[in-house]
């Protein structure tokens, strides 16, 4: 087995990881992701320890005990950026021997469940609801430069959407499911629907503030495609990256998503917290 080299993969002097901060004790096989770092302790202020505090930039690790259950919350930041530095750490932490440089004979796989904000573009979803993101649909660059297997019926869908979508011929969008287990397990009571992941918070998810955006009706061409009683329901920055790059590396992921915008009525929470608080109570009661 080849060994990996310093450049590729960077161990800092203590033994941990370079961005991320952790050694490979320090994560639990249940893995909660955030974007925002302050978000992080809204999450572990329900664990009933925290046995690890660990941080760098804006990745911010707590890894402790619900009841019996070992979980960790780390934040990402925002982008599929982020996520590529996230999710490759992540997986070396469990399936790379820090001594050897070498892939471990057995691999882990992790539970990676993103607990995010995101904005509805179905006038049927109000503020404040909590949905799961049944795919990613990715509209950014990431899975652009990762080989990766695509399941039939990912490939089916993607195509109706790339059909459906007209002018966007320089972008090339990938589509990946969420894990069926964590689905099932977390999100089975939950409202669900494609999530669109975007490489920008304004003029990439259709907002027009002073720059004049290259595709004015995004929301419309989005929020009109159907298959079945499968629709686009919101958008967001991370969870196509999140699903596609897991799927790559051969772990289970689930994107909830807090709604505090509505993207046709032009409206935003009054109580964004509140839906956040919703959000993260109901993934720890049911991890």
């Amino acid at each position: 087995m080849s060994r990996i080299s310093e450049s590729d993969l960077v161990i800092n002097p203590d033994g941990s990881i370079y961005h991320l901060n952790l050694r490979p004790e320090d994560l639990a096989d249940s893995v909660i992701t955030v974007g925002d770092p302050d978000r992080v302790a809204e999450v572990s202020r329900y664990f009933d320890s925290i046995e690890v505090r660990k941080g760098k930039r804006e990745f911010i690790t707590h890894t402790g005990y619900v009841g019996k259950t070992l979980l960790s919350v780390v934040s990402t930041g925002i982008g599929t950026d982020n996520i590529d530095i996230v999710f490759n750490e992540l997986d070396a932490l469990v399936n790379i021997d820090f001594e050897t440089r070498e892939v471990k004979d057995k691999l882990r796989t992790l539970d990676i469940i993103r607990i995010g904000t995101s904005g509805a573009i179905q006038d049927d979803l109000p503020i404040g609801t909590i949905l799961a993101a049944s795919h990613g649909l990715g509209l950014d660059t990431l899975m652009g430069f990762y080989l990766a297997e695509v399941d039939p019926e990912d490939a089916r869908l993607l195509a109706m959407v790339r059909q459906h979508l007209t002018g966007f011929d320089a972008v090339e969008p990938y589509f990946t499911a969420a894990s069926s287990p964590l689905t099932e397990k977390i999100a089975s009571t939950l409202p669900k629907g494609i999530t669109v992941t975007a490489p920008g918070f304004y003029a990439p998810q259709g907002r027009k503030v002073r720059a004049a955006a290259k595709f004015p009706n995004l929301i419309s061409q989005l929020n009109s495609f159907r298959d079945g009683d499968l629709r686009i329901t919101n958008l967001e920055m991370e969870t196509a990256g999140i699903y596609a790059l897991a799927k790559v590396l051969g772990h289970r992921a689930l994107s909830i998503n807090a709604i505090l915008a509505s993207r046709v009525k032009f409206a935003f929470s009054n109580n964004p917290q509140q839906v956040v608080d919703q959000a993260i109570r109901h993934v720890l009661e049911r991890i």
